[in-house]
């Protein structure tokens, strides 16, 4: 099987999906903005083709690259991975006449409005919302359904670009910092209450193969927004718990209502006072490397997995369910440069048998802002055999630990 993959050096995790297709037998040709002479090593190793491009985004410049792979031979698969890439990807797919995502799921995966109302039609709880594209707009919807709202880009991904208003002062701030007053088009939608979690699945012909289900703690907003949190999301291992049937009976339904086939899924959930509500759908892996966490806990390659899902349309792996995984970001005190770690060497020592990995950048380097999510700065991931322990290992790293800048 001849597959074209988008952009296979960046983010770094991209090289796992790249090697994982070659490793399971597909003959891979790489499409990207970096120049081929600067492509990692391992990364050329796992092409046998590759080609330039200067915007994988551009539907023009990838739709020209696929059609030269083609005048040289039959192309199979066209897969992307990054949330930016997914709608791109697909309306070239189909131009192309190439099996997988269509534009549609696409656009329904990538549009927060059009994506609402659909989930809504195939009886998939989430936030009441709308698509606007005025101020006055906002204001109705927020007359309609009270504060406090969120206003975010149409194709928003994760807490980039997202506006709380708890009142009309700060909703005529979001108005302005949005763009909406200026012509740009934006979600409006309730604020939800609740505990925040994703439910992640692998599926073939819009079958369930493989599923997972991970918690925030705190929630996205608050945590990229606030410096002294030490944000964490945690893998579970008791996704057989009844507790779950009901997030996992709404995900198929999502899947089913978006016409999700065979992709990786990223779905986004709340649960509080107005019981369980979906938010955001992605027809694509999540990101910041959760995907390594699922392979640790579970005995497993994922990305293994999913190349096996592409190439063969088949998984044979079984999760092993031994271990629930999870990742703290441990922030510096301000902006600056890092100018060393307080209590580090003491929770290494510590919890050594459970970590699974971790970064933790030399003094000297520059900090990456608080918005720059759970891998920007240090990190640490680890894993346990029973959940609740490791929640609270990881609490007790991001009380022990201080990085310190200047």
């Amino acid at each position: 099987m001849h597959v074209l993959f988008v952009e296979p050096c960046f983010p770094y995790y991209q090289q796992k999906f790249v090697k994982a297709l070659r490793a399971v037998g597909a003959q891979v040709t790489g499409i990207g903005e970096v120049p081929a002479r600067a492509l990692p090593s391992e990364v050329r190793d796992s092409l046998y083709a590759y080609e330039e491009v200067s915007n994988v985004c551009s539907e023009k410049a990838l739709f020209a690259a696929v059609r030269k792979v083609q005048k040289r031979g039959w192309v199979d698969r066209l897969e992307s991975t990054v949330e930016a890439h997914i709608l791109t990807a697909a309306k070239v797919r189909d131009a192309c006449g190439i099996p997988g995502t269509t534009e549609r799921t696409a656009f329904l995966c990538r549009d927060k409005p059009a994506m609402k109302e659909a989930l809504r039609q195939a009886g998939v709880s989430c936030a009441q919302s709308t698509g606007a594209d005025t101020p006055e707009e906002v204001r109705a919807f927020c007359k309609k359904v009270g504060f406090p709202v969120i206003l975010k880009p149409r194709d928003a991904a994760g807490a980039a670009g997202i506006w709380r208003a708890d009142d009309a002062a700060g909703l005529k701030r979001a108005i302005e910092e949005s763009g909406v007053a200026a012509g740009h088009s934006i979600a409006v939608e309730e604020f939800i209450e609740g505990h925040e979690a994703f439910y992640d699945t692998l599926t073939i012909g819009g079958r369930v193969v493989h599923e997972f289900i991970t918690h925030y703690y705190p929630g996205v907003l608050e945590a990229m927004r606030t410096r002294w949190i030490s944000p964490q999301f945690i893998a579970t291992n008791r996704v057989a718990a009844d507790s779950y049937d009901e997030v996992k009976a709404m995900g198929k339904r999502v899947i089913e209502a978006l016409g999700i086939d065979t992709s990786a899924t990223h779905m986004e959930w709340f649960f509080g006072p107005k019981g369980l509500k979906f938010s955001e759908i992605g027809c694509r892996p999540p990101g910041v490397g959760a995907w390594d966490l699922y392979s640790a806990g579970n005995d497993m390659d994922l990305y293994r997995e999913w190349a096996m899902a592409v190439v063969h349309g088949e998984s044979d792996a079984t999760p092993s369910r031994r271990f629930s995984a999870g990742i703290i970001n441990l922030r510096p005190d301000r902006d600056g440069r890092i100018l060393g770690y307080e209590g580090l060497d003491a929770v290494l020592e510590l919890y050594d048998p459970w970590i699974i990995d971790r970064h933790i950048p030399s003094p000297g380097t520059p900090t990456q802002p608080v918005e720059a999510g759970y891998m920007a700065n240090a990190w640490i991931r680890m894993r346990h055999p029973d959940y609740d322990e490791l929640h609270r290992m990881l609490d007790n790293v991001g009380q022990a630990v201080q990085v310190r800048a200047g």
